[in-house]
């Protein structure tokens, strides 16, 4: 790893050559060498008849409300850019009732095999890109990024969230040469290094107290004048002896040598003045954005992006849902967005029973 500088995991060599950087399925490596593949999928799936629920995102939220809605007989579909989402970067997971310990991939694996036990259509790596409310045909439209429309007379979205960047110089320039998103993933490659977390709410420490075994030291800055994590958190992170907490610091520069990161500069919010941190490591945990850019002018949108739904999961568009991290619920936590996916299905078969459907081969069935 040192001789090739991998500083994110996993980095995929080909001939030699990097291929990749990040998570990536089987599936994904053969799309990405056959350059047909996506053409070929996505005839495959414009080929396909219209489903009574499809389902956007295969995180939590997304394969609870798949799995309801599969339960219930009705023709079910689930597009999904990679099965787990966010749980996929997630190490230790410690309060999922009645699962005292886990792992986000292997809750990630669980969902999916729990999604292939029922009759859903599963349509690996798919990314929407537009969605058209439903028409005179009562068919909501769902335009994929590789050019398939697939429709629906439901559609519950849960397209999950992403990293939040700092958005700051250096940042773009040293992103997996030392700017990671991932602790989890990533921090065993800093053993023994300096390292940064910027952010002081429950995920930021967490990933401080986490990298404090790993690392030689941390340094974590805090824009608010105190951090905001759970008491019993900060408790345990001020316990650490090389954990450095800066509070009233807001991150103004990534500094690097061209190849890796080298150190940050912050300004002192009280003071003024300007400081700068040496070290080789740094892992941003300042929140998440809604990936429902995609949706603007189509849905109601709250000022933060996420999609505004009332407590049955119904959006501003008639059989649109949605559920989970992407939408306006107060609490961003898988058990929470599983209930969500399913309050969203039960919702999505409510709407199909109450609307004009036609018996038949778009009939729905009865009330389980």
């Amino acid at each position: 790893m040192e001789k090739r500088e991998i500083m994110s995991v996993p980095t995929v060599y080909l001939n030699g050559q990097m291929f990749d950087q990040g998570r990536m399925t089987l599936e994904q490596i053969v799309a990405k060498l056959d350059t047909n593949a996506g053409k070929r999928e996505a005839e495959k799936i414009a080929a396909k008849d219209a489903f009574d629920v499809l389902v956007v995102g295969g995180g939590p939220a997304g394969a609870a409300a798949a799995i309801y809605a599969a339960r219930k007989g009705i023709r079910t579909g689930i597009a999904a850019e990679r099965f787990g989402g966010q749980v996929l970067d997630t190490m230790a997971i410690e309060n999922f009732i009645s699962v005292k310990e886990t792992e986000g991939p292997k809750l990630a694996t669980a969902l999916e095999q729990h999604v292939r036990e029922y009759e859903v259509d599963i349509m690996d790596l798919q990314r929407a890109s537009a969605l058209v409310p439903a028409g005179e045909d009562g068919l909501v439209q769902v335009q994929l990024e590789n050019g398939a429309v697939l429709k629906s007379r439901s559609v519950i979205l849960s397209t999950g969230a992403r990293w939040r960047q700092m958005n700051v110089p250096g940042e773009d320039q040293y992103r997996n040469k030392g700017v990671a998103y991932c602790p989890h993933c990533d921090g065993p490659l800093f053993k023994g290094k300096r390292v940064a977390v910027i952010g002081g709410g429950n995920s930021g420490v967490e990933a401080a107290i986490d990298l404090a075994g790993i690392v030689s030291h941390v340094t974590l800055p805090e824009f608010d004048s105190a951090l905001r994590a759970d008491e019993v958190l900060q408790k345990k992170l001020h316990s650490l002896g090389n954990v450095t907490v800066i509070t009233s610091a807001q991150t103004t520069e990534v500094l690097g040598d061209g190849s890796r990161v080298t150190g940050l500069v912050y300004k002192d919010r009280i003071g003024g003045d300007a400081r700068r941190v040496e070290l080789e490591g740094i892992f941003v945990q300042i929140g998440l954005l809604p990936n429902t850019e995609w949706l603007k002018d189509v849905v109601s949108l709250s000022p933060r992006g996420e999609i505004v739904i009332d407590d049955r999961g119904q959006t501003s568009v008639p059989g649109v849902f949605a559920a989970g991290d992407c939408t306006t619920v107060p609490y961003k936590q898988i058990i929470i967005a599983m209930g969500a996916g399913s309050t969203a299905a039960l919702s999505a078969f409510d709407h199909l029973i109450r609307s004009s459907v036609t018996q038949g081969s778009g009939a729905v069935a009865e009330a389980a």
